[in-house]
């Protein structure tokens, strides 16, 4: 059906289905803060009046382009010189399911502690890619 250099797109689109969905999810939410009247359309325009409904998941779709922009970077590399292997896909997976764990904890509540450790899978997961991928090149 899919062939391995194709099957590590998944994580890729799968992330982009969720930030997709944040970028809905940020709209409905401060359409909502506007509507009860908790602010007005202008007063998005500062950060410091986003209402909290919203601003928990304004940050988790800001989060979304940090970490995440060295993954896409990671995969298209992987993709282009054709060095996708089943290690990489089960890496890739791993980050996928840990920014998605990582958007439920941050959207529902503060527990900073938590959101840390499920940060430190996505770091990991993509560290380790990284480095597999310069000791293949440099030490093969």
């Amino acid at each position: 059906m899919f062939a391995l250099p194709d099957i590590i797109l998944l994580p890729v689109f799968g992330h982009l289905m969720s930030v997709f969905f944040l970028f809905v999810m940020v709209s409905i939410k401060r359409m909502q803060a506007v509507g009860r009247g908790e602010i007005q359309t202008d007063d998005l325009a500062h950060k410091t009046n986003e209402p909290e409904a919203s601003r928990r998941w304004a940050n988790n779709l800001n989060n979304q382009f940090e970490v995440p922009t060295l993954f896409y970077a990671l995969i298209a590399l992987l993709y282009a010189t054709g060095s996708v292997n089943w290690i990489y896909v089960a890496f890739a997976f791993l980050f996928l399911f840990g920014r998605i764990v990582h958007t439920i904890v941050q959207v529902t509540g503060d527990n900073v502690s938590l959101r840390g450790k499920v940060f430190t899978i996505n770091f990991l997961a993509l560290a380790c890619m990284w480095l597999i991928l310069f000791m293949d090149r440099w030490f093969s």
